[in-house]
């Protein structure tokens, strides 16, 4: 498969490197510090048209594709990985809409997610349900004209900022997977309240939090897709998204790699620059290697996407590239700090953030080991 980009593809990627070196890398430290929200980096995906850049035209996108959305993921999350779980999420909340919605649905919610109308997030995870989304107690009832939501989730990102929420239960738990359904809920629903925020390792400017449903009235044309087909939406989203979180792994990787290069090449020791120093050069050839590697897989990914989307081997490369890019994120983040000794320790400089920030991309989506048995899965099938 060729990865050599197209023109319009080089613009974007050109396009938003720019902006996230000159205005999202800049505040970076401060928004991990204050763990806040970053809505000023919002704004400027907004208003540059990152937020939908995947999502067809006559729903509010650009059209241009999901390579495009991993090239300005992994740009983003190169200079501030907080700021690139708000392209992240965007992307799960309105790929469920994009599967299996209806124009209606489409022209209503994800026109305003692609738009940058507001943030989006999608409630799945419980105390009991991680990766056994099966294990899930939040539950709808049928009443006249809609559906009785009860029930909670954990963990869920920008739940605190979102103003649309799609949100995954069981319909008819008797039917086990096939009893799941997806609703999306709007800000401000009745019986939708939401907790405090969680203080995290890393990606701290991400809102993350519980989510409780209360005898949440939901109406029948809320519901994305026919009753029970929930889980399987869900699993054609994480084929989708995962690329994603590949992406921003990769990007969190390559923003250490620079740094820690730029500095073995500046820092002396015992009268020459670490550069010098054969260990330290295998050392950045083997951070060089995994970073390529995972590139490579994470490009194939998101060209796979775009020219072959209904390819049986999407749901085995997205868990490959989520797998791997994940882990060499964490690897390049951690040599990264070694290489720059006490100081990559001190908050001063960028890798130790950059570290804690990899950690979660080996976590969320599907923690590796899940994608170890969906690979094995598709291998044996």
């Amino acid at each position: 498969m060729d990865f050599k980009l197209s023109e319009e593809l080089v613009m974007i990627q050109d396009s938003i490197r720019r902006i996230a070196r000159e205005q999202f890398a800049p505040r970076a430290a401060e928004i991990d510090s204050t763990e806040r929200f970053p809505w000023e980096n919002f704004e400027i995906l907004k208003d540059n048209g990152f937020l939908g850049i995947n999502v067809a035209e006559e729903y509010g996108g650009a059209g241009v594709g999901q390579l495009a959305l991993l090239l300005v993921i992994e740009e983003t999350a190169r200079a501030c990985a907080s700021t690139s779980v708000i392209l992240t999420n965007q992307g799960l909340a309105s790929e469920p809409l994009m599967i299996a919605g209806s124009e209606e649905q489409k022209k209503r919610w994800l026109y305003r997610l692609a738009t940058g109308e507001c943030p989006g997030s999608m409630a799945i995870t419980e105390p009991n349900a991680g990766s056994d989304v099966a294990g899930m107690k939040t539950t709808a009832k049928k009443t006249e004209g809609g559906w009785i939501l009860n029930g909670s989730k954990i963990f869920i990102t920008q739940a605190g900022v979102a103003g649309i929420m799609p949100v995954i239960c069981y319909t008819d738990k008797s039917k086990g997977n096939r009893g799941m359904s997806i609703f999306v809920l709007e800000k401000d629903t009745h019986g939708m309240t939401v907790g405090k925020p969680e203080h995290k390792l890393g990606i701290r400017g991400s809102d993350t939090r519980q989510v409780f449903f209360d005898d949440c009235f939901v109406p029948d044309e809320h519901m994305i897709g026919p009753e029970g087909s929930g889980f399987k939406t869900l699993m054609n989203t994480f084929n989708f998204s995962r690329p994603n979180i590949a992406a921003q792994a990769l990007g969190i990787a390559q923003g250490a790699f620079d740094a820690a290069l730029a500095y073995a090449k500046e820092r002396v020791q015992f009268g020459k620059s670490l550069a010098s120093f054969q260990g330290m050069q295998w050392m950045l050839a083997e951070m060089a290697l995994g970073i390529e590697t995972a590139r490579t897989l994470v490009y194939r990914s998101g060209a796979m996407i775009d020219t072959e989307p209904n390819d049986p081997d999407i749901p085995k490369i997205a868990s490959m590239a989520k797998w791997y890019a994940s882990d060499v994120a964490m690897k390049v983040t951690t040599d990264a700090v070694q290489i720059f000794g006490g100081y990559g320790y001190m908050r001063e400089y960028p890798v130790e953030r950059m570290m804690r920030d990899a950690k979660i991309t080996q976590i969320y989506e599907g923690t590796n080991q899940i994608q170890r048995i969906i690979i094995a899965n598709q291998l044996l099938r």
